[in-house]
């Protein structure tokens, strides 16, 4: 019943990340692509967990927060590059 669910769960996962790679894909902004890279970076995470669970170790633990930490770093990154083009651009309108 368990390893059922878990299968469930990564379909679920699995059509997720598709929902959101269209978004980044067909996305109208940059903020709503940004967004669904985050949410990419999220589901990763939550596959990698069920695997852990199905596998029954700990192993992947470390690169659960690895994926986490890169994840936190590329939002921000990206946010910081919305930012200064919305800056430069309203510089050169004066």
């Amino acid at each position: 019943m368990l390893t059922s669910m878990l299968f469930l769960s990564l379909l679920v996962l699995s059509l997720a990340i598709l929902g959101c790679l269209y978004r980044v894909l067909r996305g109208p902004s940059m903020a709503d692509r940004i967004t669904a890279l985050d949410t990419i970076g999220i589901n990763v995470i939550a596959v990698v967990a069920v695997l852990s669970m199905m596998l029954h170790t700990q192993a992947y633990l470390d690169i659960i927060l690895l994926i986490g930490i890169l994840a936190f770093l590329s939002t921000v990154a990206f946010a910081r590059y919305i930012e200064r083009g919305a800056v430069f651009k309203n510089e050169g309108d004066r």
